[in-house]
This record gives structure tokens, C-alpha cells and sequence, in this order.
């Protein structure tokens, strides 16, 4: 018996495509081919109950089907589109175009199991798939390229979560109509998340990025320092602990990553903060692998050092921790400036009252401005009133106000009530104190930074500052006397020894050397120049023995007597056990003295501007195997808070009057998850600019013969390997060609 097939015409004359063949008496379903096939699926209500789709099935399948089906029920569905409807043993069967399973076709059932099917085996395999021209807007110089896009829920919505944590984004913007609206001009088929979802979704970023961020810093070869500082929310009025460790990786580049944001409850006492920063450094698994610590001058942080150190495993410090603390050398030249200031405030107090009288409200804004233009200032910058525990900012505002010097003067004439105008005499008093405020602005910009070594350039530096104070001292002005006899006892306060680090990490400048030690001491300690320049050699040859290595012992001879097996021993007298031992350690000793007084030996390197002690060092650690160790630690320790203190100025943004209800918890995992993409970020611009410079190398080395041409890329090929580097698909090939 056959299956009775119906057609039916809609009204305004639309014509359906013929019916397929009709179905043998033994059940088989016909297969249609390629002239009668029809790619797009009817629809559910163009077709009669019993009418099989015309598209061409992806599966071939065998049933027994029963006669006479009379089953009127329509199927409205828009899901009916993916299946087969077919009567077997009595019962209705949806069959899967897709993957031949049979379900329950059944109309009183409904269709919910039919959308859960689909959407839950094959609507991912029907998203949008195109060929498009993609760009990496990262990459300026790269040319679009042709390639397959597929749109994912899941990496939208993670994107949008790296967004909101690298620029800060109100995690509420997922609730904007307008986003909502621009989300859905771009990709329609992106289904804006809620606040919840986001959240969610930013801590696991955070989870993830922290374990990468843990298995980095644990794995690294050297030693990590660490800079800690507080800060108190001005609106939360909660405080939090930010806990930020620097390290040289094997690549010799300086990093720098937050470990945690902490949430420390009050009161913040010694024995509260020296908890949470063990707990820090204990849960990151690096107290062990400690240098230094890098805090403020406050009597609380020195208490706290103190606590830590003593739970600490000193076994496993430099030196037993004699370099463990280390003060914050921008913080220090702050309390120096600013004790100077507070002996010269009369004298600029007018400057300060003027500036302070035209920036009280817009009308007088709009009149200062007009008078800049009158006069052809030709100066852009706006008058700032200055901070009273920042000296910077008294030096910024002197600069700006010394620029419109002459606008002052005119304004004082046509305007009454202004009665702070400054006289002449006072106008060249601030400006001698603004030349002389220059030189510690620039050290102070100096030790700031964070993005190269600091620690080999503070000696010198602090030398300077004490030669400009002493000079200071026979002004002919006595106001500028008085204040250089202040900032003299501040500076003999906290720098008359010179810290282990900073003079060790200038010796280890190849520009440097020994040589600066004599230099400044020879001016600054006339009589006894020569005993400090010991001190700091003992102590670089003291540090040298501790970063010995038995490796390193020459031929081996020193490892045979260490790994003597008890039998041995007992064969040999005490003595000779004793003259094996010392032997090992006097050659030790001997091999790690040599390899430093041939690197002082050697002439130091002229001052060039845009050398890298880093890059200088990589390339010489075959021929200095215990110093390029000894300066990979070093040289990663900062000379100031301001990795620290940087944090503070993103969890103010954060923390916004809008924002006061973060979870401390959130607040965390924002703050700490920005620093650990952006270095990612930061990393990325680096390949891609390697992968510009190996294009440029080929264009080069195209001259040169065809072997230069094979050890140069094999060279670059194990370099790279070495140092994980990504470079883009057939650069080799093109390279090698």
C-alpha cells in the first residue's frame, strides 16, 4: 500500500514545488537527486500533514510504514523545519535531518523536546559561517586576511568582561540602553549578559589570569621584590593593602605585576599589616624567594619590617636579610624638599594667593585667559594650586605661574579687588628657587620609574643631591641658606650610609664600576674616601661567596669532595677529609673573586644615551655566570612605592561616589586582573613589533650569501623557541627561502 500524498495550492496562486516520488510498498524512503533538490526547507505551514520535505536528506534510513494516516493536527512549529515526521509501528517519529535520531512525534506531546534537541546538539554548528575580512586592530602594519568567522557566544561575552576590567567600564553598563542598542547594531544574534553574569564571568578571568600569574612568578629562576603600601577609600573609608612584586624574567625584561589588593580591616597596626603581607607571600608561594621590600618612612612600617622578618626564614634572605629593607627614595626626597619649602613659604606666599584668586571661579578663569591671548603668551598650560604635601606640585605651580609672570602685572592694574600681586624682588626669589627645585624634580621622576632599573642609578643621584646642598649652603641669599641647612639634616637623617643595594647595583653598571664609588666619595668624604669604597667591595665580594655555585668551581674538582660516600671517608684520616673540604671552599672563594675583579679590571663604558644595563648583561652571562645572577636580582629591586602607590590612582576610578558599594572581593579582582592583562597587552605589542623586525632582517640578510643567510635564522629559530615567542605562520618558510 502506498502513502497518500495531498497538494494543496495557497490562495494568490503560489505554486509548490512538485510532490516527491511516491513510497514503495516496502517501506524505504525515497532518496531524490541532485536536478530535484531543493536547498531551502519549506515551512511548516506550506505543507500538508503527511508531505515528506523535498530537500535532500543527509541520512538514508530504512522504516516499516503503517497505512492510512489520518492524522489532521497541523504542525506550527518553526522547529518541525529540521525534522522528518513519519509514522512507524503506529507511532509518530521526528527524525533529525541532522543526525538521524529518532523523538517522539507525537502532536499532544508538543515541541519543547524538539527545540531542546536542536538547539542543544546542532544550532552551534548553524551559526553564521563566512568568509570576511578581518583586521587586527592591534596591528596597523598587518593587512586585513580572508579567513572563516564563526560568532561565539561565549568569547563575546568574555571580551566584553576584559573590557570592563582594562578600561575600568561600570560593570552597571550592561544595563545601558544605549549599549544594548550599539550591541545589537553590531552582532544581533548577541544577547547582552546581566550585572550578575559579568561578575561572574570577571572572576573567572581573575582565577584564570592568577593562575598564569602564579605559575610565572613561582617558576622564575631569580629572586622577586616586593613594594607594599596603604591606602584608605575616601568614600568606602575602608583601607586596602596594595602588594606589587618586580622581577627580571629569563628574557632580561623587568616585570612588574600586583599580587594582591587587600582589604585590612581596621585598626592597621604593625602586627595587622605584617599578617596580611605574610599571608600574601606565603599563599603565592615566594617568601622564600624574597630580596627585598620596598615600604615608606612611617615608624608603622618600620615596626612591621621588623615582625616579618623575624618570621621569616632568614636562612633564605641576602646576607642573612642585611638588604631585606629597603626605604622609599621618592618618599625620602620628599621630606627633604619639603622641610626646604617650609623655611621659603613666605616668600611664595603671594604667587600662592594669586594663583589661588584666579582660579576661584570661571569668570575669573575666562578673564585670566583673556589676557594670556592679549599678551601672546604663548603658553597653553592652566594655573594649578599646589598640594601641601607635595612638593611637586609647589614646583609645577611656581613654573607655570613664572610663565605668566606678566599677565599678573597687568591684571593687578585693571583689576581692584586683586591685591596679591607679587613684586619683582619676590618674582626673582621664586624664580631662583624654582631652578634650583628642578634638579630634585627630575631624580624624583628618576627614581619613579618603573619600567627600568632604578636601583644603579640612586647612588649617583644622591651623591648630586648632597653636592647641590652643600653648594646651597654658600648662597648669597640667607633664605636659601636656611633652607639648604634643613634639608642637609633631613638628607644626614636617613642617607648618611649608604644603603647595600644601591651602592652594590652601581658597581654592577657596566658605565660605573668601582670608579663612581671613588669618584663621589673622594668629593664628599675627602679624608676617608678610601674606607668607603672598602666597605662597598667587601660587601660586593661578601654577596658574590653567597650566590657561588658549585657549577661553577673550576673542572669539577671542588664537587668530588662534597659528594664523598661514608666509606670513602672512613678510608681517609680526618686530615685528609679536612684538606679536601678546604680545598673545595678556597677555590670556590677564588673562582667567584676572580671572575669580579676581571669585570672591574676592565674599563668602564662611555655614558651613552638609551643604554640598556639589562640587554648588556644578557649578552654577557656566559663570560660572568655568578655576577649576571647576582644583577638579575638586584637590578629588579625599585627605589620607590610608586608601583604601589599607582594602584591607588586606578581604585580611586574605581572606587567613584558611584561606585562606593564594590565588594572588597570585586574591587580585587578588577584591580589585580587590569594589571595582568595589560602586561599580556603590552606583550603582544612586543611580538608583533618582533615579528616586524624579522621582516625587516629578511629583507637584509637577502644580500648577504646563502649560509650567513642559514645561521642567522637558525640562530633567530632557537631564540625564539628559547623564549616562547609566537611568530607569525610562514615567516620561517619565507625567511629559509
Amino acid at each position: 500500500m502506498t502513502l497518500k500524498i495531498f497538494r494543496e495550492e495557497r490562495e494568490g496562486g503560489l505554486r509548490l514545488p512538485p510532490p516527491p516520488p511516491p513510497i514503495s510498498t516496502t517501506g524505504t524512503l525515497p532518496t531524490t537527486t541532485g536536478n530535484h533538490h531543493n536547498p531551502t526547507p519549506e515551512l511548516p505551514h506550506l505543507r500538508r500533514k503527511h508531505e515528506f520535505p523535498t530537500e535532500k536528506k543527509r541520512h538514508s534510513f530504512s522504516y516499516k510504514v503503517t497505512e492510512g494516516d489520518d492524522d489532521n493536527a497541523k504542525l506550527r512549529s518553526p522547529y518541525w523545519a529540521h525534522y522528518n515526521r513519519v509514522k512507524i509501528a503506529g507511532v509518530f517519529k521526528a527524525i533529525c535531518k541532522y543526525c538521524g535520531d529518532k523523538i517522539n512525534g507525537e502532536t499532544k506531546n508538543g515541541t519543547s523536546h524538539l527545540s531542546q534537541h536542536y538547539i542543544r546538539k546542532h544550532q552551534k554548528k548553524d551559526t553564521m559561517r563566512q568568509q570576511v575580512l578581518t583586521n587586527n586592530f592591534m596591528s596597523k602594519d598587518r593587512p586585513p586576511l580572508l579567513t572563516s568567522y564563526s560568532f561565539d557566544h561565549g568569547t563575546a561575552r568574555k571580551e566584553l568582561a576584559h573590557a570592563i576590567i582594562m578600561h575600568e567600564y561600570p560593570l552597571s553598563i550592561v544595563d545601558h540602553v544605549g549599549f544594548k542598542r550599539y550591541s545589537n547594531a553590531l552582532q544581533p544574534l548577541f544577547k547582552v549578559p546581566c550585572r550578575n553574569t559579568m561578575k561572574s564571568e570577571i572572576f573567572k578571568i581573575y582565577e584564570h589570569h592568577r593562575g598564569k600569574t602564579l605559575s610565572m612568578v613561582v617558576s622564575n629562576a631569580s629572586r622577586l621584590a616586593i613594594t607594599t603600601d596603604m591606602w584608605t577609600s575616601s568614600n568606602q573609608k575602608k583601607g586596602f593593602m596594595a602588594v606589587t612584586t618586580h622581577f627580571i624574567d629569563d628574557s632580561w625584561t623587568l616585570q612588574s605585576r600586583i599580587l594582591r589588593f587587600i582589604y585590612v580591616p581596621c585598626p592597621h597596626t604593625k602586627e595587622v599589616l605584617c599578617d596580611q603581607l605574610l599571608n600574601c607571600l606565603m599563599d603565592w608561594n615566594i617568601d622564600r624567594k624574597i630580596s627585598s621590600i620596598t615600604v615608606d618612612n612611617c615608624s608603622t612600617n618600620d615596626a612591621m619590617i621588623d615582625l616579618l622578618w623575624d618570621k621569616l626564614d632568614n636562612t633564605s634572605l641576602m646576607l642573612g636579610g642585611d638588604l631585606f629593607h629597603m626605604r622609599c627614595c621618592a618618599h625620602i626626597l620628599n621630606l627633604i624638599v619639603k622641610d626646604g619649602l617650609d623655611v621659603i613659604k613666605v616668600g611664595i606666599e603671594k604667587i600662592r594667593d594669586s594663583v589661588s584668586y584666579w582660579t576661584a571661579s570661571q569668570k575669573r578663569e575666562e578673564k585670566f585667559e583673556e589676557t594670556v591671548r592679549q599678551l601672546n603668551v604663548g603658553s597653553t598650560k592652566k594655573l594649578g594650586l599646589d598640594c601641601a604635601t607635595r612638593w611637586n606640585s609647589t614646583f609645577l605651580m611656581l613654573q607655570t605661574a613664572l610663565i605668566y609672570k606678566e599677565v599678573f602685572n597687568r591684571l593687578s592694574k585693571r583689576d581692584a579687588q586683586y591685591q596679591s600681586s607679587p613684586s619683582e624682588r619676590e618674582w626673582g626669589f621664586a624664580k631662583d628657587v624654582c631652578h634650583k627645585l628642578k634638579f630634585f624634580f627630575k631624580v624624583t621622576e628618576l627614581f619613579s620609574g618603573t619600567k627600568y632599573p632604578t636601583t644603579n642609578q640612586c647612588f649617583p643621584n644622591i651623591c648630586e643631591i648632597r653636592l647641590e646642598l652643600r653648594d646651597w649652603l654658600h648662597s648669597e641669599n640667607q633664605v636659601i641658606r636656611e633652607m639648604a641647612k634643613r634639608m642637609v639634616e633631613k638628607f644626614d637623617k636617613y642617607w648618611s650610609v649608604v644603603h647595600g643595594v644601591v651602592g652594590v647595583s652601581a658597581v654592577l653598571d657596566p658605565r660605573y664600576k668601582i670608579n663612581v664609588l671613588e669618584f663621589y666619595f673622594k668629593l664628599l668624604f675627602p679624608t676617608t674616601y678610601k674606607e668607603e669604597v672598602e666597605k662597598v667591595r667587601a660587601l660586593c665580594y661578601k654577596l658574590l661567596k653567597e650566590y657561588q655555585s658549585p657549577s661553577s668551581t673550576m673542572e669539577g674538582i671542588g664537587d668530588s669532595s662534597s659528594q664523598l660516600s661514608s666509606v670513602e671517608e672512613e678510608s681517609l684520616s680526618k686530615y685528609d677529609v679536612y684538606m679536601l673540604r678546604e680545598s673545595k671552599r678556597s677555590r670556590t672563594i677564588d673562582t667567584a673573586k676572580l671572575e669580579l675583579d676581571h669585570y672591574l679590571s676592565e674599563p668602564a663604558l662611555p655614558k651613552s644615551v638609551g643604554f640598556d644595563v639589562l640587554n648588556w648583561w644578557r649578552s654577557h652571562q656566559p663570560k660572568y655566570p655568578i655576577l649576571q645572577a647576582m644583577a638579575r636580582d638586584l637590578l629588579a629591586i625599585p627605589v620607590s612605592t610608586v608601583a604601589s602607590e599607582s594602584a591607588f590612582s586606578t581604585s580611586g576610578r574605581l572606587v567613584s561616589p558611584h561606585r562606593s558599594r564594590l565588594h572588597p572581593d570585586t574591587m580585587e579582582a578588577l584591580m589585580c586582573a587590569q594589571s595582568w592583562l595589560w602586561a599580556e597587552e603590552m606583550k603582544g605589542q612586543f611580538l608583533c613589533g618582533f615579528n616586524l623586525l624579522l621582516l625587516w632582517w629578511l629583507f637584509f640578510w637577502k644580500t648577504l650569501s646563502c649560509i650567513s643567510c642559514i645561521i642567522v635564522v637558525n640562530g633567530l629559530r632557537m631564540w625564539v623557541q628559547e623564549h616562547d615567542i609566537i611568530v607569525v605562520n610562514g615567516l620561517w618558510m619565507r625567511m629559509q627561502e
